[in-house]
């Protein structure tokens, strides 16, 4: 098997060509690519992550001219991609008929996710694939998302090719936004801040209604966990781990601080980096602290709900 420091952007490319798996960077986490339009291959994603088969995929896309033969963009979808693209902004969108799309890429949906990714092997390797991508988090389901090449390396036992193109920037994943008319609804909470994208668009983003269906990956309640427990809004015990923000206290067990200062950026960028650090400390639970809940704190207490719901 190829090590992540030895594929070239043309080696991946290749790969995913012929069909097979490639796992790559974007700005938010690494992605498990595969052909969006070839089944088999989408298939495959499902096998290697052991992910429900209802739970749809977002494609990645080279540039919104690419995009626009997948789905059909309203002049307010067309306005958030300009506005955010290439970005984390994942947008959900009525499929176009006849987009060569495989059915299992979509769980079987009349709408696809789509997103453009601002990391330049990303850009290069859809270029060079020339290839709509269906990419998840390459990651088992349901575990922590890779923000390196060797976490992706060490998940999933060196079976899966990757092209390495360092940290990710974001560090947690995109934003995802449903464009219903002349409505916007986020999915899922992400590195693209829900106010943001309001400021720019001068309306209101919606959030969706708890226990909807699941339209867009990153919906399960049980969802990014590590092996040990989690306990939020906590001060750590003895025996446990701590993932702390902002000023804290001395702890003498395993402690990580997401960012001393408390600036939510720097916490997003570390927060799946530092829970796969303590995580391998041996403890059974990881205390974390509290977060705040404006801007990024939206995604960032939002990942860490879902890794502390009860297992499924």
């Amino acid at each position: 098997m190829i090590a992540p420091a030895a594929l070239s952007v043309e080696d991946a490319a290749q790969l995913l060509r012929n069909g097979q798996l490639c796992a790559f960077p974007t700005e938010t986490v690494y992605g498990l690519g595969a052909d969006a339009t070839n089944a088999d291959a989408v298939l495959s994603i499902y096998e290697t992550k052991g992910r429900p088969r209802f739970n749809p995929l977002i494609i990645h896309c080279a540039d919104l001219a690419m995009a626009e033969t997948l789905a059909v963009f309203s002049p307010l979808a067309r306005r958030l991609a300009e506005t955010f693209w290439p970005g984390p902004l994942s947008l959900v969108l009525p499929m176009q008929p006849g987009n060569g799309l495989a059915d299992v890429a979509t769980a079987g949906l009349n709408t696809v996710a789509l997103r453009v990714p601002d990391h330049p092997l990303a850009q290069a390797l859809l270029r060079a694939a020339a290839l709509p991508l269906a990419a998840p988090s390459a990651n088992p389901s349901g575990k922590l998302s890779p923000t390196t090449a060797q976490q992706v390396w060490r998940g999933f036992a060196g079976k899966v090719p990757v092209l390495d193109g360092g940290p990710c920037t974001a560090g947690v994943e995109s934003t995802i936004v449903a464009v219903d008319g002349e409505r916007l609804i986020q999915l899922r909470a992400g590195a693209l801040a829900r106010e943001e994208i309001e400021a720019a668009l001068g309306m209101p983003v919606e959030q969706a209604v708890e226990g909807a269906a699941i339209s867009a990956p990153g919906m399960l309640l049980s969802h990014y966990a590590p092996e040990a427990g989690i306990r939020l809004n906590a001060a750590p015990r003895p025996g446990e781990a701590f993932l702390a923000f902002g000023a804290a206290a001395a702890f003498d067990g395993p402690t990580l601080n997401l960012s001393p200062s408390g600036d939510l950026r720097e916490a997003a960028r570390n927060l799946f980096s530092m829970l796969h650090e303590l995580d391998a400390s041996g403890a059974t639970t990881i205390a974390v602290a509290p977060i705040p809940q404006a801007g990024l704190g939206e995604a960032i207490n939002d990942r860490l709900s879902r890794a502390a719901a009860p297992r499924t």
